[in-house]
């Protein structure tokens, strides 16, 4: 498709329009649009927030069965997605703020 079509008057505004909208996603466009979030699609969403769900449940089992006088694990780290950071000096910490970690009576007492 030669794109000087439009500007001949070969190809319609509405028709360009819908070539553009609908570009596959590898497209240059969609990649300059979207950056790294062109590549995922819903499917790969999806399984990183079942791997995000799976890793804290995971996290609050060892956490409730520890022994008290032993150190609790580390809160686990999200999997990383498009647009969260882009500069590595960007990077927050590895897993939930201590604010935001709930503690070993805490989970005790949601889960009793």
């Amino acid at each position: 498709m030669d794109l000087l079509d439009w500007h001949r008057g070969r190809l319609t505004s509405r028709r360009l329009a819908v070539l553009v909208k609908h570009m596959p996603r590898d497209s240059a466009v969609s990649r300059e649009l979207d950056g790294d979030g062109a590549e995922w699609t819903v499917t790969d969403y999806l399984l990183a927030a079942a791997v995000d769900h799976l890793a804290a449940a995971n996290w609050m089992f060892a956490s409730v069965n520890t022994d008290e006088d032993a150190e609790p694990p580390e809160p686990p780290a999200p999997v990383p997605r498009p647009g969260d950071a882009t500069e590595p000096e960007e990077v927050p910490d590895e897993g939930l703020a201590p604010s935001q970690a709930p503690s070993r009576s805490e989970l005790l007492r949601f889960f009793a």
